[in-house]
């Protein structure tokens, strides 16, 4: 490896974050439809391989709640969730995941991450978060879902008290509170661990009758390289979607503790350390990984000093495969309770309200990608797609939304737009000359000030160059004033006769 010997702190914190990934690994492989030991493969390799790649020292890989969605979604309507062909369409879809990223990494497009508005992503973690807390609800109360829908089943499961397991409520409750709790005792506090063991001893212990995570085999990493290649058309634009948006959240995480710690980070060298992560998802047929915001705070908070503590992490989940037998007898409620204690704190309702203070424009496209994604679910990667509809559509609206004052002074017209002005917005400043010229027809001059204007694009001075030459040939003499240095040249090509007028 590129680093140094891991430090004390690398073993603490790589054990420690692998000791809250197992349980939270299991739960994320369900949340993807697939059986729960497939997240402990998606923990192993992964997280071990892309350590030694990552730009974030503090960065945990591994499955997590989003893209367990996201995974989800892509796979529900091909087969049967949990079923022999699901798992492959699953390790095919995590490699074609780490085949994008790895590409856009090496292409040096890191920078997609930033691409997505905060409005978009404000309104999809929302929705996504909603839809994977209603989708833990029917496991929370331990009964069995309709399969009418994620938000169906969560209210049916609301308002039938009578189907609940009450061993298993008690199960949900205790977990939430150690996990919640905990945290109150000390930031360490391992809540998701005790809430585990305690499971398990209590659940073998007393004959629990509810439903637990079953058969687990124990077995290694079994690497394999037959995919079904005949389904990965259906799964292209699923894969792109994961690779985009599934890069929000590393990216956003690594930049984050790269601030605060005031270390360099390389969206490019996170973009290629993700993709190789999910080729190594791919090959030990498990499904799409990530960043895990709790897993990586942890990690620093527990003392990591390197990206060893994530290859420790992944080691140790691969070490302990044979051991996972023993957790057969945990109760699935508790599974599910860890993914809503996980997920809550994305659930960003205020965040939302408030948009419609400070910006009308942006709450629309932040609220509508909210509910595109709840009424899209399970393909709740189209939510995305509506929301980026959404963010283009608000961004054309506020360009050719051109602010312009007008001023009348004897014979002449003053006019000064502000803002962008692009050849779509000059419509708006002929229309309010024409109509001031048909208001006054002692006017027969007209000077327009560019003072104001933060960009005038080459289409933008042409339509205004020919706007004027129409004035002109009417007998109203134009002049343009106060010209950015940026725009003089476009300015010149059209405004003042240039013959050869320069590409912008």
């Amino acid at each position: 490896m590129r680093f140094a010997p891991p430090s004390t702190g690398d073993l603490i914190a790589g054990v420690s974050v692998a000791l809250v990934a197992i349980p939270q690994s299991l739960a994320y492989a369900e949340l993807a439809g697939l059986p729960a030991q497939y997240g402990l493969f998606a923990s192993a390799l992964p997280s071990l391989i892309a350590a030694a790649f990552v730009s974030s020292r503090y960065l945990q890989t591994g499955p997590v709640a989003l893209t367990a969605l996201l995974t989800f979604g892509a796979l529900e309507s091909l087969a049967e969730p949990a079923s022999t062909s699901y798992i492959e369409l699953a390790a095919l879809l995590a490699l074609m995941v780490g085949l994008m990223r790895v590409g856009l990494g090496l292409l040096r497009l890191g920078r997609v991450a930033y691409l997505l508005s905060e409005p978009v992503l404000l309104g999809f973690t929302s929705g996504a978060a909603v839809l994977i807390l209603s989708s833990q609800l029917p496991k929370v109360f331990d009964v069995a879902p309709a399969g009418d829908g994620v938000l169906q089943d969560a209210f049916q499961a609301l308002v039938h008290p009578g189907d609940w397991h009450w061993e298993a409520l008690a199960f949900s409750a205790l977990t939430l509170i150690a996990v919640f709790g905990g945290r109150r005792v000390h930031r360490l506090f391992p809540g998701v661990l005790l809430a585990v063991v305690a499971g398990v001893l209590i659940s073998g212990g007393t004959g629990y009758d509810g439903s637990t995570v079953g058969e687990l085999d124990g077995g290694f990493v079994s690497l394999g390289f037959d995919f079904p290649w005949d389904s990965a058309g259906d799964l292209a634009i699923p894969a792109l979607a994961i690779a985009l948006v599934g890069f929000a959240e590393p990216s956003s995480i690594a930049r984050t503790f790269a601030a605060e710690d005031r270390l360099p980070w390389n969206a490019n060298r996170e973009m290629f350390s993700q993709g190789v992560a999910n080729l190594a998802a791919g090959i030990s047929g498990a499904f799409p990984v990530g960043g895990s915001f709790s897993r990586s705070s942890l990690n620093r908070l527990a003392g990591a000093t390197s990206p060893w503590a994530g290859a420790i992490t992944g080691g140790f989940v691969l070490l302990a495969l044979p051991l996972t037998p023993i957790l057969e007898d945990l109760p699935r409620a508790i599974l599910g309770a860890i993914v809503v204690g996980a997920v809550l704190k994305l659930i960003k309702l205020r965040e939302l309200y408030d948009l419609i203070a400070q910006s009308g424009l942006q709450a629309v496209v932040g609220i509508g990608t909210f509910v595109a994604t709840l009424a899209s679910a399970p393909r709740v990667e189209r939510g995305v797609l509506i929301g980026i509809g959404l963010a283009l559509a608000a961004h054309l609206y506020r360009e050719m939304s051109v602010s312009t004052e007008s001023k009348r002074s004897g014979d002449t017209l003053t006019v000064s737009p502000q803002g962008v002005l692009w050849f779509a917005a000059v419509p708006q400043i002929e229309r309010l000359i024409r109509n001031e010229l048909a208001n006054a027809p002692d006017l027969d001059r007209v000077v327009i000030d560019l003072g104001a204007v933060g960009r005038l694009d080459y289409s933008g001075a042409a339509a205004l160059g020919r706007i004027i030459e129409e004035l002109r040939q009417a007998g109203v003499e134009v002049n343009v004033t106060n010209v950015k240095p940026g725009s003089e040249r476009s300015v010149r090509a059209h405004l003042d006769g240039n013959p050869d007028p320069p590409p912008d």
